[in-house]
């Protein structure tokens, strides 16, 4: 076993571990710090890929940032325990079947084609830096990252007009 397996197997224990807690984690805070644990893994996961660039947006945006949010809403409404509703019968079966099915691909992958799950493959250079990404990102997938940011103007512009309070007496 290699050093970079060795890591990357400790690593996504701990990220299997963090997203389980949070899950099961009564306290909203306490689920949104597991979540926090979750993404830091994931960058280190990038890291371990040689995509430095990515791992540093992913905790700059996504652990710094939407969890920051995350976190205010979480304090905004005073929700931190989370209620518990009626139990549906076929949710048990249902998760226990997808989660066998999860590990069966995990060991297929793992196992049945260890020539293609362990093979050391050569990375490409500037693999993960900020220009192949802006490369990519401007040429390859103009049209989705313009969508997403007209979905997201879309979003805040409706977020705004959601909240907007209305003088007493005029009518919307």
């Amino acid at each position: 076993m290699t050093t970079d397996l060795a890591v990357f197997l400790f690593l996504a224990a701990i990220a299997i571990l963090a997203a389980i807690s949070m899950l099961f984690a009564r306290n909203s805070v306490y689920s949104a710090l597991f979540l926090v644990l979750n993404l830091a893994t994931v960058a280190v996961l990038y890291l371990l890929l040689n995509a430095a660039f990515i791992a540093m947006v992913q905790v700059t945006v996504y652990t710094g940032a939407i969890m920051v949010l995350f976190l205010f809403v979480i304090m905004l409404l005073g929700s931190q325990q989370a209620g518990t509703g009626p139990d549906l019968p076929w949710q048990m079966p249902v998760a226990i079947t997808l989660g066998l099915a999860l590990m069966a691909t995990l060991v297929y992958a793992l196992l049945g084609r260890p020539s293609l799950a362990l093979a050391s493959q050569a990375v490409l250079q500037g693999f993960g830096s900020p220009q192949a990404v802006g490369e990519l990102l401007f040429s390859r997938y103009l049209l989705p990252f313009e969508a997403t940011s007209v979905l997201l103007l879309a979003a805040m512009v409706g977020a705004i007009a959601l909240t907007r309070d209305e003088p007493e007496g005029k009518p919307r």
